[in-house]
């Protein structure tokens, strides 16, 4: 029986989704940190749950080819995979995509899913920041201990050097109760704004002060704000088509710059043309108004956040008519859809996925195409089996490397109904 502090020798068999390496002692299957693969490594048992135990590697035996030896803080946020050469970490995240359709969806995939690739360094364009003691940076997993943002090589350089001055600022006006900076910055970071979560609130000449010396377009608090609190994207989308998006710091979106653009074309392209497209959970209108755009189809767009539905009714007004909107629910929307007929449905929920009255709706409206957008593999996979259950198959599936770094993955599946 494996027990908390225990060390012993394992070989690593095969990826598990959320960033740990599966191995086996006695038959008990042990989840692993800091490993990869094919690798025979030393490991301490950090906890031992419901016949799972988890545990840290400590001493490496016998390393894959594929380990790095240059590697960042693998627990400071976003780091997990850090010690992994980038193209293996492309494999892993194929095979933890087949290992979910298959073992959550029952759904045996007949070929590899193809992980489009991004620079792994000044991707993130949004980022939580927690503050402690007049310093910024991320959690390391599982601790609400920081970690230095700058190391982790997600933001751009500029990004962190604004955020070390507004530290500075911070620490030297000895201002409290800041907890959580919430960053959004557009592709080429010429606007930048955050949200600064306190208690008390921060009054608004204060916000300005903070905002002037680290150079940011917007800041704002719950009961004041300077500048703008939108970040404007100019996002080009091929064949001359491109779009103007704004967004609220706290609205919803995609967060990698590099793959942005190339993540778009490809979901809008399963898109028929001229056709009317239901988006759920539309955001801001990054998947409606390109469609739009680049499809000439007709949209009904339906988003529930009060900060997404206020961008997306303002980025709706220039596509000239052919997006409608909708502030509510997905569930509380796709309830009273009885007579909704939308040839195509693009769903991209959140993490948690959707709500069983949200996917037994969509499929109660008999769309002959679905495009799930996901970054959760479990919910993704779960919500295959329904779809197939209910007459779709999976025509296609691609995924995306929006966090580089990281077990998590972006795919969008589609379905066409038999």
């Amino acid at each position: 029986m494996l027990i908390p502090g225990q060390t012993l020798p394992l070989t690593i068999e095969k990826p598990a989704v959320g960033g740990r390496m599966i191995a086996r002692a006695n038959g008990q299957v042990v989840l692993v940190s800091g490993a990869i693969p094919g690798e025979r490594v030393h490991a301490r048992i950090e906890r031992v749950a419901k016949g799972v135990a988890y545990a840290e590697t400590v001493g490496v035996d016998d390393p894959s080819p594929d380990r790095r030896t240059d590697v960042r803080d693998p627990l400071c946020g976003g780091c997990l995979y850090t010690h992994i050469a980038y193209p293996r970490q492309l494999e892993i995240k194929s095979l933890v995509i087949a290992d979910a359709f298959q073992r959550i969806g029952r759904l045996p995939l007949q070929s590899p899913v193809r992980v489009a690739a991004s620079p792994e360094e000044g991707y993130r364009m949004r980022a939580r920041l927690h503050v402690r003691g007049g310093r910024i940076g991320f959690f390391r997993e599982g601790t609400h201990d920081l970690c230095e943002a700058r190391q982790t090589r997600q933001l751009l350089p500029s990004t962190c050097d604004a955020i070390d001055t507004l530290a500075a600022a911070i620490r030297n006006d000895t201002i409290d109760g800041i907890r959580e900076l919430e960053l959004s910055e557009n592709v080429d970071a010429s606007e930048r704004a955050v949200f600064v979560d306190a208690v008390p609130e921060i009054r608004a000449n204060l916000l300005e002060r903070l905002a002037g010396v680290g150079g940011f377009s917007g800041m704002l608090g719950s009961s004041g704000s300077f500048g703008s609190p939108h970040v404007v994207e100019s996002l080009a989308i091929g064949e001359g088509k491109s779009l103007r998006l704004r967004r609220h710091v706290l609205s919803f979106f995609q967060g990698n710059r590099h793959l942005l653009a190339d993540f778009v074309a490809h979901v809008v392209a399963q898109v028929p043309e001229h056709g009317d497209v239901l988006d759920l959970y539309a955001g801001v209108g990054l998947f409606a108004v390109a469609a739009a755009a680049a499809r000439q189809a007709r949209v009904t767009a339906v988003e529930g956040d009060r900060f997404s539905a206020a961008d997306l009714a303002a980025n709706a007004a220039g596509a000239d008519d052919a997006v409608a909107t909708v502030h509510e629910s997905v569930e509380l929307f796709v309830a009273s859809a009885a007579g909704v007929r939308a040839p195509t449905v693009i769903v991209d929920p959140p993490r948690t996925g959707m709500s069983r009255e949200a996917i037994h709706g969509v499929l109660r409206l008999n769309a002959p195409r679905l495009i799930y957008v996901s970054c959760d593999l479990a919910t993704l996979a779960r919500d295959a089996r329904r779809s197939v259950d209910a007459g779709y198959t999976i025509d296609r599936i691609d995924a995306f490397d929006m966090f580089p770094n990281t077990p998590h993955v972006e795919t969008v599946v589609v379905f066409t109904r038999r």
